[in-house]
């Protein structure tokens, strides 16, 4: 259990061969990690957990990760892959709940407990504060914040129908200016017009519905997103 009374959660992606190639760099063997680590910070770790770790056979903890970044005169987040959740962006930055918290203004046990379930419940205010302070770009914010779904099916229907109503909707979750957001959103619904009347393979007999389900839909969806994204230089 962690300090709130949540449950414990896995360490971020560890980046073995980071950890490697930092270590000989250096010019240290795995022996003189495993030194490192108990007499910079009491942990009594063999050279054989060391390089269990470099190989990808075994993973360290929080505390451990953070004290092998201080031996290897690294960042923790330079141990880490490419961060996804809100957790794994949080860690690579070396913020604790309640310093982000404070920067998003609310308590930590609020943040902690979106932080748990993936699902963001902040404000616009609050989600561009918590850009700033995770250096978020929209993208990573929407993954991390686990809305990449809900996005995908309101643009889906912004393209098919009218876009002026999905401004707003939208804007709740993707922290945009609101004057960008609408010229992408119209920029998106005419370039799709304009495909669907070139191509003639949508009728207005509900075919561009049956084409968000299945396989084909959710290959659909992508598309729609990622040329949101592309559309909005971000």
């Amino acid at each position: 259990m962690d300090f709130y009374g949540g449950a414990v959660h896995p360490t971020p992606p560890f980046n073995a061969p980071a950890a490697r190639r930092l270590r000989e760099a250096l010019g240290m063997a795995p022996g003189h990690v495993a030194y490192g680590l108990a007499a910079q910070y009491g942990l009594r770790i063999p050279a054989e957990t060391v390089v269990a770790w470099e190989r990808g056979l075994a993973t360290p903890g929080t505390r451990e990760l953070t004290a092998l970044a201080g031996v290897l005169w690294c960042a923790p987040g330079e141990l880490l892959t490419a961060a996804a959740t809100l957790r794994e962006h949080r860690m690579s930055r070396e913020i604790s709940v309640d310093d982000l918290a404070r920067q998003l203004g609310m308590t930590g046990a609020s943040y902690l407990r979106m932080e748990e379930t993936g699902r963001w419940k902040g404000n616009e205010r609050q989600s561009s504060a918590l850009c700033r302070a995770l250096g978020l770009s929209p993208a990573q914010f929407l993954t991390a914040t686990g809305r990449d779904e809900e996005l995908a099916e309101l643009l889906t229907s912004a393209v098919t129908t009218r876009w002026q109503a999905y401004v707003r909707p939208v804007a709740k979750i993707v922290p945009l200016d609101r004057a960008q957001l609408q010229d992408v959103l119209e920029q998106l619904h005419g370039d799709y017009q304009a495909l669907m009347v070139s191509t003639l393979s949508w009728s207005s007999t509900g075919q561009e519905r049956s084409a968000t389900t299945g396989d084909a839909g959710r290959a659909f969806l992508a598309r729609v997103v990622d040329q949101f994204w592309r559309t909005a230089g971000v």
